[in-house]
């Protein structure tokens, strides 16, 4: 008899133990690549067979050879002390040889609004857009790429930002600029929606004309079903969203009455 009971590879229990935390998709990804890399460093060996040697000896490499921030190097120590601890269930022995990153840090470079405005003529449509949704709202990239219809207000120019950094919500800006391109964005996409709707239930009109060759698994409620903990993450977040929609079209000015750059 096949035995079906087997021990998940190393990265699903990453992958598992990860979102038992609830943590977010870009603390995933980064823990993943830390591991990897550490794993490939090591000669692809499994980490178990590893400990504080191997692991001082990678963090050292990254401060010394890959002369990496010490913000990126704490990252790297973090994914491993959770590998070991929360995956592996063995604690690492405090890490005497560490060599900290010492790389200053630098300033970014700001564009002045000529170079700005020089930028955005370079882009156009959809591209335009999002880069002006960047500058003139001061959403990060995700946002801005996650944004869906019901988060737009033309009316009281602002945007609903859901799930953003520290998976707060807040209310920002919508350029006075961006208001007419914005609505013509939204009037495309609907019109592609619906004829995305339409070819999907033509297909499926189709589909249902000819028998089925066999029959199809039910689907229990149970896959439809969230968590106790996401549906009350969901309900505080529909709160605070409707709280800060009911206080801005209070006070008649959206995005907290503040003006954006792009307006200026």
């Amino acid at each position: 008899m096949r035995d079906d009971k087997r021990t998940p590879r190393l990265r699903e229990q990453v992958h598992e133990a990860i979102r038992r935390r609830y943590f977010s998709r870009r603390t995933e990804e980064a823990y993943v690549h830390w591991i990897k890399r550490f794993i490939y460093f090591s000669g692809r060996r499994h980490p178990a067979e590893l400990g504080e040697p191997e692991v001082t000896a990678f963090l050292n490499h990254l401060a010394a050879e890959r002369e990496v921030a010490a913000s990126t190097q704490n990252q790297a120590l973090s994914a491993l002390l959770f590998l070991y601890k929360e995956v592996l269930g063995r604690e690492l022995p405090w890490l005497d040889g560490l060599q900290r990153a010492s790389r200053p840090p630098r300033l970014p470079a700001v564009l002045t609004r000529m170079e700005v405005e020089r930028l955005l003529a370079l882009l156009q449509g959809t591209k335009w857009l999002i880069a002006s949704l960047l500058y003139g709202s001061g959403l990060r990239v995700l946002e801005c790429l996650r944004l869906r219809v019901k988060d737009v207000d033309l009316a009281y120019r602002q945007i609903l930002v859901r799930d953003g950094k520290g998976e707060k919500d807040r209310v920002t800006m919508l350029p006075e600029k961006l208001v007419e391109p914005m609505r013509s964005h939204l009037e495309r996409v609907r019109m592609l929606h619906a004829r995305v709707v339409l070819a999907v239930h033509l297909s499926v009109r189709d589909a249902l004309r000819r028998p089925a060759g066999q029959r199809s698994a039910a689907i229990t409620s149970t896959n439809r079903c969230r968590s106790a903990r996401s549906r009350r993450r969901c309900a505080r977040r529909g709160s605070r969203s409707t709280r800060a929609a009911i206080y801005t079209h209070a006070l008649s000015k959206g995005g907290r009455g503040v003006r954006s750059p792009l307006d200026r």
